[in-house]
């Protein structure tokens, strides 16, 4: 029987793996977050795979405070950047698979068309420079795949969706940045189509194949566009008001455009992905 390890399970993306693993019988999950395992401790690592000895590690843990790790880069740096680098070494000793979930923050978000697994990387913000850093020390381990996504939210955890609809619910009006452009993720699709692959691959249906992939669900839209949809689905008598993204003042540089290329991840795992906006319906309909 498969053993798959999920760190940082108590998080949106591993909330969502730990719910969708009942669907995938026969393997053996055991889910950890960083307060049972400090995966940020070379000894912990070391020890908690030892024992586990995992087929397969995915990894969702992450330091995702943008606007705090401009002035908390230590812990954003030991989080984002150093655990990887432990899994991947901890996974190649024991022959495991390693799957971490990184960002589209690695990119500078000037670009006018999707970015590709192989579109230069130029991150603006600690937390982005500490995510490429988490991306290369993984790929140290001839195992790992590296999943970026982006605009994530769940109906577990702190997001943007739970945000708007909690704050339509107070609020006559919100404002909404509309010139900052990207694809929402719902975190279960993108739990679901890790598991995906790692069963096509535990079935030899599929090989794996490392290294960097995307995912986000399909379409675009500016967070304004997503703001809009989310009180309409949620029935909000609230007003969404177009800003500038000068007019929202934040310590962290937001990218302008955060469109990803999933064709790779679509073409080696024929992997089908829902449009954001059925998506955010699903999510919405379970916190309302």
């Amino acid at each position: 029987m498969a053993v798959i390890l999920v760190t940082g399970s108590a998080g949106q993306l591993g909330s969502e793996i730990r719910a969708a693993s009942v669907n995938y019988q026969g393997y053996e999950f055991v889910f950890t977050d960083i307060d049972a395992l400090d995966i940020t401790s070379e000894e912990a690592v070391k020890a908690a795979v030892d024992e586990i000895n995992p087929d397969w590690i995915i990894n969702c843990v992450a330091y995702n405070f943008v606007d705090k790790a401009e002035t908390d880069k230590d812990t954003a740096f030991k989080v984002n950047s150093l655990a990887p680098g432990l899994l991947a070494e901890a996974a190649r000793g024991s022959e495991a698979k390693l799957i971490h979930v990184s960002t589209d923050y690695v990119f500078d978000g000037m670009a006018s068309v999707p970015y590709n697994e192989n579109s230069p990387t130029n991150p603006q913000t600690v937390y982005g420079r500490s995510k490429l850093e988490g991306e290369l020390n993984a790929l140290r381990h001839h195992g790992t795949m590296v999943i970026r996504t982006a605009w994530l939210y769940s109906s577990y955890g702190k997001n943007f969706v739970k945000t708007i609809i909690k704050n339509g619910r107070e609020k006559e009006e919100l404002r909404v940045v509309f010139d900052q452009t990207g694809t929402p993720t719902y975190a279960a699709d993108l739990a679901e189509a890790v598991l995906h692959i790692v069963s096509m691959v535990i079935r030899n249906q599929k090989t794996f194949i490392a290294g960097l992939y995307h995912y986000s669900n399909e379409g675009v839209c500016s967070w304004y566009d997503f703001a809009t949809e989310i009180v309409s689905s949620a029935g909000l008598d609230c007003r969404v008001v177009p800003i500038l993204s000068g007019e929202f003042s934040s310590a962290a540089k937001r990218p302008a455009f955060s469109v990803l290329d999933k064709t790779k991840i679509k073409e080696n795992y024929g992997i089908v992905i829902p449009h954001w906006r059925a998506s955010m319906e699903k999510c919405v309909s379970l916190l309302v």
